[in-house]
């Protein structure tokens, strides 16, 4: 069965390939798998035939031989566990990959999401310019704690793979990447993984697509 990935009929990124349908189709796309997209309005996510797919009524959603999953991390685990090339082979180089998969959404995504709301929806509350310090100096924490990690290596865990696009796709959300002029490391690391062509795929059809629906 081809693969059926829900989507945003008209994702609110308008194309900057930041909605979380990215690390799924970016995977599928770095192993070959074509697959079909249901765009869904926001409308349509909270219906109970979508939830019955997402519990909470998002996006995306992965279907296929009867596997029906949700949460953008896990799908792309089991596109990984499914075809070679995005997993080390090493059982223990393997399990150290999965856990930076962990990391990008457990560790490094919370204080970026965090700060993002911080800013979108609590902006003209009265403790938000308070608080703004302290987000941002725990993001950049997390930031440094990543560049040493990475240093001079070119990928997570030996070669690109699945940990890559998780922690790519989280590095490339608006808190983050406003600050990554600072973090000469990591902006090399962004710029090395959007230049491979499997990203270059998808980000492409993301965009149009949303340019055709956002007319």
């Amino acid at each position: 069965m081809t693969p059926i990935v829900s989507v945003f009929a008209a994702s609110p990124d308008r194309g900057r390939g930041i909605a979380r349908d990215m690390a799924v189709r970016w995977a599928l796309a770095e192993v070959g798998q074509g697959h079909e997209l249901r765009p869904l309005s926001f409308a349509e996510l909270k219906t109970p035939e979508h939830k019955a797919r997402q519990p909470f009524g998002q996006i995306p959603t992965y279907e296929s031989d009867g596997l029906t999953l949700f949460e953008s991390g896990a799908i792309v685990l089991h596109i990984a566990e499914s075809h070679p090339g995005l997993l080390p082979a090493n059982p223990a180089a393997r399990a150290r990959a999965i856990a930076w998969m962990f990391a990008a959404v457990s560790t490094i995504e919370p204080v970026i999401v965090e700060r993002e709301v911080a800013v979108l929806l609590e902006g003209d509350k009265p403790w938000t310019a308070e608080r703004l310090p302290m987000l941002e100096a725990r993001l950049r924490q997390r930031l440094d704690d990543l560049a040493a990690w990475l240093g001079d290596k070119d990928w997570l865990e030996g070669d690109f793979g699945a940990a890559d696009i998780m922690m790519v796709c989280v590095l490339r959300r608006p808190a983050s990447a406003m600050l990554l002029s600072d973090y000469p490391q990591l902006a090399a690391y962004l710029a090395r993984a959007e230049a491979r062509p499997a990203f270059q795929t998808a980000f492409a059809d993301q965009k149009a697509r949303s340019d055709a629906a956002h007319g």
